[in-house]
């Protein structure tokens, strides 16, 4: 998806946590993005690395010319230790998340996108009572209901089910749930990725999608029903599918999306397939946000060693997503701005 730079306000990029790799990956992401993504960074240009060429503005419209990256100031208190989080921080790098948002409603960002915390520093230096930035954005937008989306060039995956245990994935996996995440994710492919009629496959959460009730039943009992329903409203989904064999490249050329309804089962086939340019996407906010399928690194960070490959591509996903809410405009042929 093309446009024109000047039609939509330019991106607003968190710093992130300060000791960790989101100040060397920013001006690295804007060497590989002049002109083609704008964006500007907040947070306090003293924590760049050394050597860093920055413009400082005063207003988000500035991003669009220039020649440095760009540079909305928020001062971070005491020097960085690269590798070392400090309390001193925190409150700091919650406080510019919160920033960022208030750009985005305000319409002087056109979205958002994350650099990695640190969620232990941010609870015991501020008191961060969230598990992490989804949650965080969530409640700023007014506590709405979000799904998480993991994106590449070759596959989207949307996990039913987070960051709990194995065992209690069958007693957490609700109708509700289901139905929340699916919907969700429909309404976002039109939104945010252009999609007019899009497909969604969803996958089983036994083995084999539970061989007709011989390997579980969650299958027979609520996935099948509900998917059922789902199409009598005119939703294009395929499914239950067997995991494990709904991910090789001829099968996902037969879908836009693909609900798993687990972690791993979600981020195992993206990572294998592009372990550097992964995009976490949160959907359902009012705003577009993203950011990189990283962390901090405290291991090599201010080494000169990170690689910015999944930053690049979340600003570019996030530009494309803004286009698309921007425009309205609708693919019929199952291409969008990030494949």
């Amino acid at each position: 998806m093309t446009s024109d730079l000047s039609r939509l306000a330019p991106i607003a990029l968190t710093m992130g946590e300060p000791a960790g790799i989101g100040p060397e990956l920013a001006p690295a992401a804007f060497e590989a993005l002049r002109g083609e993504v704008p964006f500007f960074l907040i947070g306090d240009p003293n924590h760049l690395p050394a050597g860093c060429k920055f413009t400082e503005i005063s207003t988000p419209a500035e991003a669009h010319t220039p020649q440095d990256l760009p540079v909305l100031r928020h001062d971070f208190g005491p020097d960085r230790t690269p590798g070392t989080p400090s309390g001193a921080h925190a409150q700091h790098v919650v406080d510019v998340i919160a920033r960022a948002v208030r750009l985005v409603q305000e319409g002087e960002a056109a979205a958002i996108c994350t650099n990695p915390i640190h969620k232990k520093a941010l609870k015991d230096g501020a008191g961060f009572r969230f598990p992490g930035h989804t949650e965080f954005l969530a409640d700023l937008a007014g506590g709405v209901e979000v799904v998480m989306m993991l994106a590449c060039e070759e596959l989207r995956v949307v996990p039913a089910t987070i960051h709990i245990p194995l065992g209690e994935v069958p007693s957490t996996l609700s109708r509700d749930r289901l139905t929340q995440v699916i919907r969700t994710t429909h309404d976002a492919l039109i939104r945010d990725f252009g999609l007019a009629t899009p497909r969604i496959a969803v996958a089983g959460l036994n083995p084999h999608a539970g061989e007709g009730g011989a390997m579980g039943v969650e299958e027979i009992t609520m996935i099948s029903p509900l998917l059922d329903e789902l199409r009598r409203e005119g939703l294009d989904l395929s499914g239950p599918c067997s995991a494990d064999t709904m991910f090789h490249s001829a099968a996902r050329a037969g879908y836009d999306a693909a609900i798993c309804m687990y972690h791993d089962q979600a981020l195992i086939p993206i990572k294998t397939i592009d372990f550097a340019g992964g995009v976490n996407v949160t959907l359902g906010l009012p705003f577009v946000r993203t950011s990189p399928d990283h962390g901090t690194a405290f291991d090599i960070a201010g080494q000169g060693k990170a690689d910015p490959s999944s930053l690049i591509a979340a600003l570019r996903m996030g530009w494309s997503m803004a286009n698309a809410r921007k425009t309205g405009l609708r693919n019929t042929n199952h291409k969008d701005g990030t494949r």
